[in-house]
């Protein structure tokens, strides 16, 4: 209706002579163009040191230029990451926030948590961002000196084994229950509230294990100050080529693999929506942020699967596929 108003009033205006009768209204593009005009924020629902952090922050980075304005990247934290997703659906949905977010978070928790809003029908999709693998870490003086010694351990201790965790319902927990599942023993979960705190606690020694991403352990890996056991994928890592894969370290077909992405609230303008996924596409495209990112042992989804379209649709199968194992599992939030 305020629409309508005004185009009747500058009609009215040309028609008296007080603008050309060629001005005409403000287009979608014209808005899309002067967006932003101010800086962007985006949630990270997870603490600060953790995978998801260093990684918002590479992509904030190649955004920012992208976008002509600052992202300001803000960490809110709290049960498994439903804080800070939960701020990012109620947030004004005029693109100056948006949330990062991955398959613990934007996935899982929806078969753990008594969450206030829907995962798929209170967000705008923005794109998928990489998927990585984990390693598997222990405490430095871990006895074990390779895979196969390390579950044996696990199996002649069940009852003294902790392993840390990012929370209830994240990738770290998902992985190590089936990990769990696998060896057919049980061992104490240790929920943090991000992977940099978790992962001080394994390197005081505070607890045993952890599945953990390169980009969280190879520093400390380097560093002399965990151990590295293998990585849960199917191939070597090109950064950490001497780390062997499960199948060849003795735990054939364990793999683990999760996923980023960027979310907007429900209703956030499609001229928004496609002006923050032009910038992420560019940020991926960059060879410098591709350069960190598969530094930190990204795989960069393609181009094709960079959409809006095709992150809804992704986020809809990765549901289907992991809330029966959830539920199955009987995993619930503490």
């Amino acid at each position: 209706m305020k629409r309508v108003l005004l185009a009747a009033a500058w009609a009215a205006a040309a028609a008296l002579g007080a603008l050309p009768t060629s001005f005409v209204l403000p287009t979608s593009q014209a808005l899309a163009q002067s967006y932003p005009t101010r800086p962007v924020t985006m949630v990270v629902p997870l603490g600060p040191g953790g995978s998801t952090d260093v990684i918002a922050r590479v992509v904030a980075e190649g955004m920012r230029a992208a976008l002509g304005q600052p992202v300001i990247v803000e960490n809110t934290t709290g049960a498994g990451g439903t804080v800070g997703v939960g701020r990012v659906a109620r947030a004004a949905p005029d693109g100056y926030t948006f949330g990062i977010g991955h398959s613990g978070t934007n996935v899982v928790n929806g078969a753990i948590y008594p969450l206030q809003y829907d995962l798929m029908a209170d967000f705008e999709p923005i794109g998928l961002i990489s998927t990585q693998p984990f390693f598997i870490v222990a405490r430095k003086t871990m006895p074990a000196k390779n895979l196969a010694e390390l579950v044996a351990w696990i199996k002649e201790n069940p009852g003294k084994v902790s392993e840390g965790t990012s929370g209830v319902g994240t990738p770290s927990h998902i992985s190590g229950v089936l990990l769990q599942n696998t060896l057919g023993v049980k061992w104490t979960m240790v929920p943090y509230r991000g992977a940099g705190q978790s992962m001080q606690d394994l390197i005081a020694g505070n607890t045993d294990i952890q599945l953990d991403t390169p980009a969280t352990s190879m520093p400390h890996i380097q560093s002399g100050l965990i151990k590295v056991y293998a990585v849960t994928n199917k191939e070597r890592l090109k950064v950490a080529p001497d780390v062997p894969t499960t199948d060849e370290a003795g735990l054939p077909g364990f793999y683990y693999t999760f996923w980023h992405a960027l979310w907007a609230p429900k209703g956030t303008p499609k001229e928004a929506i496609d002006r923050l996924n032009a910038a992420l596409r560019t940020a991926l495209a960059d060879p410098a942020t591709r350069k960190k990112l598969e530094d930190l042992a990204q795989v960069i989804f393609p181009p094709d699967q960079q959409t809006p379209a095709a992150l809804a649709a992704y986020q809809k199968a990765e549901i289907d596929k992991w809330w029966p194992i959830v539920k199955s599992a009987g995993i619930r939030a503490e």
